[in-house]
């Protein structure tokens, strides 16, 4: 207890910092999923476990539930297949190497809504330069027939090739670094004893990545799971619920719809499903374990 308030004037600003910016918006949205709050703001009184029960009984809930998972192992897992390639090749050394690292840092460094919009607007059947390369290259016959973003699952397909995209940098530089880290007396030692490069990698260098890909890994999971901009400008007109993630369904709930207490009991939902993944996914790979 001593060294408790010893570290205290020492610990205190973060405790306060995360209590106000963290643990003080959980509490409120905990509590307002409990509350039956009108369209103006004004709370009614508690109704208990009702809003969590009108959300998951909305006919629309479970697809959107399971395109939410569509969603981020989609991305998540091309992203990192990606990277792992895309690290590989940028760890060896050629002409230009340095000029290449930058320009993956692009999408990253980039605007995301910008991002997307470049590629919403890319994609229109009349005007749009990605649609015109697809015709060039015979994909399709004419641009005018192919409305990407007008149609749920196209727009959903071309919202998840945008997340990879943009997810890429992270990844690819945070297992860029664990090569970095990979001895050369190893890899070189596998070599010798006739191991050939594939085998090398496989055997050598990939498990030696372990940490750096456990924790890119974890990170893209979560940030994809709470991804908004790039669906919200890629599917965010279309009408209905057939492109909708958890996060386009309580953006509607709270734009559209004004109900926030919905909103927050959805909120809620999406907080455990996210704290069941990291919980499991930690417990699983083990992401800080030392190879």
């Amino acid at each position: 207890m001593k060294d408790l308030l010893k570290a205290l004037p020492w610990i205190g600003p973060a405790v306060a910092l995360i209590a106000t910016v963290v643990l003080f918006p959980v509490g409120v949205m905990f509590w307002n999923s409990t509350r039956d709050i009108s369209q103006s703001g004004l709370d009614d009184g508690g109704v208990g476990l009702a809003n969590f029960a009108t959300v998951v009984g909305f006919q629309y809930f479970w697809p959107i539930l399971g395109r939410t998972v569509v969603w981020v192992v989609g991305v998540v897992g091309v992203t990192l297949l990606g990277s792992l390639a895309l690290a590989a090749l940028l760890d060896k050394s050629f002409p230009g190497r340095r000029l290449v690292r930058m320009a993956v840092i692009v999408p990253w460094a980039s605007s995301v809504v910008m991002t997307t919009m470049v590629v919403h607007y890319g994609l229109e059947p009349y005007f749009g330069i990605i649609n015109s390369f697809l015709v060039d290259v015979g994909l399709i016959a004419s641009p005018e027939g192919y409305g990407w973003t007008r149609h749920p699952v196209t727009a959903f397909a071309w919202a998840m090739v945008v997340a990879v995209f943009v997810s890429l940098p992270f990844t690819t530089y945070t297992i860029l670094a664990g090569l970095q880290s990979v001895p050369g007396e190893t890899v070189e030692a596998a070599r010798i004893d006739g191991a050939g490069g594939v085998r090398t990698y496989f055997s050598v260098v990939l498990p030696q990545l372990r940490g750096a890909v456990s924790v890119a890994v974890l990170i893209n999971i979560i940030n994809v799971f709470n991804s908004l901009p790039i669906l919200r400008v890629m599917t965010g007109s279309i009408p209905g619920y057939d492109a909708d993630t958890i996060m386009t369904m309580i953006f509607k709930y709270l734009q559209n719809q004004r109900q926030i207490d919905l909103a927050s009991a959805l909120s809620v939902i999406a907080f455990f499903v996210v704290i069941v993944i990291v919980a499991v996914y930690v417990r699983v790979v083990r992401p800080l374990k030392e190879v």
